[in-house]
């Protein structure tokens, strides 16, 4: 509950904690909006493949000229300044650095960058959830090898999913199940960039005005994103994926309660320990009132006869048993809230999140009937969309994870609906990303051998 005044302790002592970040789109750039105001960090050097476009964007969120026209790292570290570039590799070198933040949105490359960073010494801050969802236990453990930090990012809803199920289980509570909100309809499983602003209730000058990405966004509606974060959820708090995928059920906040709970009792659960995800509209398409839809939420159970008469005492809502009830945040704030993270990382040494187990996993799904020769186009585009599986299902199947289901080719149909299969594609077998994602399959792999 101090890391601000611990911020403020360090801006006092002329020692802010410094940072490098990779990527300046919209979350970099919420992140840079909050970071002038954030006297105990220093943003060494933004790089980006537009420097132009980071400039622009941090003049946008109110950056004098003069703070981001340091002339080179060294300069910038040394002026308090900032220096904006695109050499990713002499940022993640350079040895007054403390902090990585890598939010390019691009899996692929996110992993090069973070293992780049962790040979360097630096710790990172994982923005790109979509590679933690297919490697996060993998760069967790590279991190761990380098004797660094891995940390997913506050802001996202898995960092505040998990900061809550640390909560409950830090009061003594059994953890029943976890995840974040989402409009949700079973169409929009299909939509494209082309079809998301319709569905996600803005305008297309609206879109341009907040200069939003169709493709990021379209990951969102389309269930790619709760699917990668659903994921990121049950890798770091040790829950479990529903075995097809995830259920969607139909709730406000006070409905939580009777939905997160197990089948047999009358919710959606296959069994206690779960990750979901709640949808705000009703399956008319409805929508549902003190919805959750931005935020997140815990589901935990009061197992003993005292618990469950608190709960009655202190009038909280629970499901109609009295047994389970559900803590929440209704609002994430994406990267106005990272300081967050950079303060625990560099102040605390403790990550908001990290992977400690490899539970579940985002295969690539279909969108519609597929035809050999076709290059898949990832996440959030016209061919794909991410499904939430178990991980020892996806990977004894075969199954493409979403994050690598980037520019591949298909060597032979697939039809709409189902898992794309290694044996469907001809595989990148040449990238950083391949290589780890094969280390935590093998994970998989010599477990269920032991």
């Amino acid at each position: 509950m101090n890391l601000f005044t611990k911020l403020q302790e360090r801006a006092a002592s002329g020692q802010p904690v410094l940072v490098g970040m990779i990527g300046a789109g919209k979350f970099g750039t919420m992140f840079l909006a909050q970071a002038l105001r954030l006297k105990g960090i220093h943003i060494v050097g933004v790089v980006d493949l537009h420097p132009d476009a980071a400039k622009s964007n941090m003049k946008l969120v109110g950056w004098d000229a003069a703070a981001y026209s340091a002339s080179s790292l060294d300069d910038a570290a040394t002026s308090g300044a900032t220096f904006v570039g695109d050499d990713w590799e002499a940022l993640t070198a350079h040895p007054k650095i403390e902090i990585i933040i890598e939010c390019t949105g691009n899996p692929i490359a996110a992993v090069t960058h973070c293992l780049k960073a962790f040979e360097n010494g630096k710790h990172i801050i994982n923005v790109t959830v979509e590679a933690d969802a297919f490697v996060g236990p993998g760069l967790a453990n590279k991190a761990r090898e380098a004797g660094v930090i891995y940390s997913m990012a506050y802001g996202d809803q898995p960092a505040l999913a998990s900061d809550l199920v640390d909560w409950a289980r830090g009061c003594g509570f059994s953890v029943v199940a976890a995840g974040r909100g989402h409009k949700w309809m079973p169409h929009y499983r299909q939509s494209t960039p082309e079809t998301v602003w319709d569905h996600w209730g803005l305008t297309k000058e609206q879109a341009e005005r907040g200069r939003l990405n169709p493709k990021m966004f379209n990951a969102f509606l389309d269930g790619s994103k709760p699917a990668i974060e659903s994921a990121a959820i049950a890798n770091v708090c040790g829950l479990d994926a529903p075995e097809n995928g995830l259920v969607f059920p139909s709730g406000g906040i006070d409905d939580v309660p009777n939905l997160a709970r197990p089948r047999s009792e009358g919710g959606v659960l296959d069994h206690k320990g779960m990750v979901d995800v709640i949808s705000c509209l009703t399956p008319e398409g409805e929508q549902i009132p003190h919805d959750i839809r931005k935020g997140v939420w815990v589901c935990f159970e009061g197992d003993t006869e005292y618990l469950r008469n608190c709960f009655e005492e202190y009038k909280v809502v629970t499901d109609d048993s009295g047994r389970y009830m559900c803590n929440y945040k209704r609002w994430h704030l994406i990267g106005l809230e990272l300081g967050i993270s950079v303060a625990s990382v560099g102040i605390r040494k403790e990550p908001t999140g990290a992977a400690h187990e490899f539970r579940a996993d985002v295969a690539a799904i279909s969108k519609r009937q597929l035809k050999k020769g076709e290059i898949l186009d990832g996440e959030g585009g016209y061919t794909v969309a991410g499904g939430l599986r178990p991980a020892s299902i996806s990977v004894t199947e075969g199954y493409v994870p979403l994050g690598l289901a980037q520019n591949v080719t298909l060597i032979r149909d697939v039809p709409e609906g189902q898992p794309v299969k290694w044996s469907d594609v001809q595989a990148d077998t040449n990238t950083d990303a391949y290589r780890l994602r094969r280390e935590v399959e093998a994970s998989i792999s010599n477990n269920r051998a032991a």
